[in-house]
């Protein structure tokens, strides 16, 4: 069932205010059906019985020969007035609470002689108002009227209206008799009211969707912002503008910037001053090394020496370039490979690349031309030569770079991005390195919101792919259409 939901804050958030509205607006439309049918029901029958007080009195005091006259020029398609000797009976009583105001409404309008003598009852209607003619329902033959309508206008299409039966005892013994029918319900919803309804729900749609977007959208800056802030610590912060509770989420996460920016700091500038302390007694190590008389024990221990200025210096540009962010500039990146290629191959080492088009970028040359320098220069360590091609695909810039060295185990392939991780067995630890090649060479890729990933070939070798957005401005991992493979080779 869930999975129906919308599972952003926008959708969720339109979804509860729709709902409410939906609601509020049924239970309104109930609201007002029920109160028409009260003022339907009132204003029928307090104009009935005020018509037949009339009617009562102004028989009671006229003539007898004029009753029958009167009763039946009274008489209409919604009023049915008839005499009669005998008392009548009225038949499918069904009282009705509402209707109780009605009856004592017709009591308080005659006078006592008459109200003494009347008979109310309110039925459901077994029959068209019209049968109620001179021998009706109510008992004895009946004088002066004579119902050829169908019933008042509000029952047109109904056949069970309500029934409004009285009987009043006249001075001389006479009864007069009235039948009517009250209505039930409301009229017809008229077409404004639809209209009116729809218009404004929506008016309130279209407010609440603005709204919802502009209550949303801080969150949304406030998610690009961090996505920033993990690919560039030196990234501007965030403006610190909006509502009160936005003000305060962009002055926390500048303030959180502020202070990953100052570790940083300090970790490097730790680093710079172990750098510093490590190098002099490494310098005086190296001195008292190169005195030794044993050659071979000599250039062993000169080895490691080095090893270790080679490691401190690695950590220290590591740490340094995790911190300091190169302003980017439109490059070429086609040129830029193809002059690190040219390098290495005047350096006499086995680089070549496969021609490309000129491809530009909004990127930080010096920092790109080091992670490419240090992926190739692992194909050559290890896998004895590099081919490197580059290629643009729809939205993405893709450089492959591949040796025949044999490979990495599966399960390293994430390792290898660590710190100071070295492969014991594929990558021997006498080749050299220190570890960081590839962790600069990933920090440098993710800076500019792309890709690096190794895998074997199957016909042998490493390959590493990198993959660049050409926009330069969203990551790869969120336009899965930036995945699309650029090999060109």
């Amino acid at each position: 069932m869930t999975r129906w939901l919308p599972r952003t804050l926008f959708g969720q958030m339109l979804l509860i205010l729709l709902a409410g509205l939906m609601v509020s607006h049924l239970i309104g439309t109930l609201i007002y059906a029920s109160d028409r049918v009260q003022a339907v029901r009132a204003v029928g029958g307090y104009a009935a019985t005020q018509r037949i007080a009339n009617l009562a009195r102004l028989l009671d005091e006229a003539p007898e020969p004029w009753r029958n006259r009167i009763a039946a020029a009274a008489s209409d398609p919604t009023l049915l007035v008839t005499l009669s000797e005998k008392e009548p009976v009225f038949v499918a009583a069904n009282p009705d609470d509402d209707f109780q105001p009605v009856r004592r409404y017709l009591a308080e309008q005659l006078p006592p002689a008459l109200a003494d003598r009347l008979h109310v009852e309110v039925s459901a209607a077994v029959a068209p108002l019209n049968t109620f003619g001179r021998h009706g329902p109510m008992g004895d033959t009946m004088r002066g009227g004579n119902m050829q309508g169908r019933g008042p206008p509000w029952m047109a299409g109904a056949g069970n209206w309500p029934r409004l039966q009285a009987a009043v005892q006249l001075s001389d013994g006479e009864w007069l008799n009235f039948a009517t029918a009250l209505p039930d319900a409301a009229p017809s919803t008229p077409w404004p009211f639809p209209v009116a309804m729809a218009t404004m729900a929506i008016i309130v749609v279209l407010a609440s969707i603005w709204a919802v977007r502009r209550a949303t959208a801080p969150l949304r800056v406030l998610a690009g912002a961090a996505d920033q802030l993990g690919r560039d610590v030196n990234a501007p912060p965030i403006a610190e503008v909006g509502t009160t509770e936005m003000r305060q989420a962009a002055e926390s996460f500048n303030q959180m910037q502020a202070r990953i920016r100052r570790l940083l700091d300090s970790r490097t500038q730790m680093l710079a001053a172990l750098s510093h302390d490590l190098r002099t007694p490494l310098t005086l190590l190296r001195l008292r090394t190169e005195n030794l008389p044993e050659a071979d024990e000599r250039e062993r221990m000169l080895a490691t020496i080095g090893e270790l200025d080679a490691m401190i210096e690695a950590s220290l540009n590591f740490a340094r370039d995790q911190s300091v962010a190169e302003t980017r500039r439109r490059t070429d990146i086609s040129a830029l490979v193809a002059s690190i290629v040219d390098d290495m191959a005047d350096a006499g080492l086995s680089v070549t690349m496969v021609s490309a088009e000129p491809i530009v970028l909004d990127c930080q040359p010096a920092a790109l031309r080091r992670a490419l320098t240090n992926l190739i220069d692992n194909a050559v360590k290890y896998g004895g030569s590099a081919r490197v091609a580059i290629g643009a695909a729809a939205s993405a810039v893709c450089i492959d770079i591949d040796d025949d060295g044999p490979g990495i185990p599966d399960a390293e392939l994430q390792r290898v991005f660590e710190p100071f991780h070295r492969l014991e067995q594929s990558r021997s630890r006498e080749t050299g390195g220190t570890g960081l090649g590839l962790p600069i060479a990933l920090s440098i890729i993710q800076v500019h919101d792309g890709e690096l990933t190794l895998a074997n070939r199957p016909e042998g070798g490493l390959r590493a792919r990198i993959l660049l957005p050409l926009d330069g401005k969203h990551s790869l991992s969120r336009a899965g259409r930036l995945r699309t493979s650029a090999n060109q080779a």
